[in-house]
This record gives C-alpha cells, sequence and structure tokens, in this order.
C-alpha cells in the first residue's frame, strides 16, 4: 500500500476498511495497514460502519453532530507518526506526560488530536502553513 498521496476519499475510505477486514480475517497486513487496523481496534464505536461497504460514500456533516471517523482515525495516525519522529521536537515527550495525566496513551492522543485538528482548520482557513511552534504551545497547555 502507498502513503496516502495522491488518493481519492474513496481510495483511502477503502484503504481503511480493506485495512480493517484483512486484520479481522487474520491475513497479513503491510505496515501501514497494520497500524491502520491498530488504530481502528481502539475504536470499537466504528466497527460496523467500516464493514459497510456504503461508508466509502458516505458523507460526515460536523454541523449536524456527525462526525467523520475516517478523518479521527487518520488523525490518530497523523499524531502517532509525529510521537515516533518526534517530529515536531518535543512532541513524543508532551505525550508522555499526557498519557500520565491522562488516563493512557490512547486518551492522550484524543487530546491531541483535537488540538491538531484545531491549528490543520485554522492553517487551512490561512492558506498557509501549520505553524508548528503554535501546535506544540497549544499541546503543552493541554
Amino acid at each position: 500500500m502507498t502513503l496516502f498521496a495522491g488518493q481519492s476519499r474513496e481510495q483511502l475510505r477503502t484503504a481503511y476498511r480493506d485495512a480493517w477486514r484483512k486484520h479481522r480475517a487474520g491475513l497479513p497486513l503491510q505496515p501501514l495497514e497494520a497500524q491502520i487496523a491498530d488504530v481502528i481496534a481502539a475504536h470499537p464505536e466504528y466497527h460496523q460502519l467500516l464493514a459497510e461497504e456504503a461508508s466509502v460514500r458516505q458523507d460526515f456533516d460536523a454541523a449536524s453532530g456527525s462526525d467523520n471517523p475516517f478523518l479521527h482515525l487518520g488523525l490518530h495516525l497523523a499524531v502517532r507518526e509525529q510521537i515516533a519522529t518526534d517530529r515536531p521536537a518535543g512532541v513524543t515527550a508532551i505525550h508522555r506526560t499526557l498519557a500520565a495525566r491522562s488516563g493512557g496513551a490512547h486518551a492522550a492522543e484524543h487530546r491531541m488530536i483535537e488540538t491538531l485538528g484545531q491549528v490543520l482548520f485554522e492553517a487551512q482557513r490561512s492558506g498557509l502553513p501549520p505553524p508548528e511552534s503554535l501546535y506544540l504551545e497549544r499541546l503543552r497547555r493541554l
């Protein structure tokens, strides 16, 4: 599986569904598929949705209170990559501190993805790259 660059929304969602299907069937997984399956396993509230082919084309409207599970899972993957590479520098230590204070690694990730989502949204609205310093500053305040 290639990294997500250049994939359509449907292709990306299909990659999530395929990784989960392969995991459940006990089939061998590529490293990225294993990461995806691990994140999905931690979110049983999404298991039924991911079993449905229609989820690939479904629109999720935050204004109506419908969270986008694919976005949520993707933010988890992004935060896990940041932690694994300590990029931006210091994010691994922040995660370790948050995990100790908030009930574990997954709970810490949830707090971090909220902040990451906000910073990305603001960057998208401004048309500028997300400032790492702002992201780290907000994470330290958690």
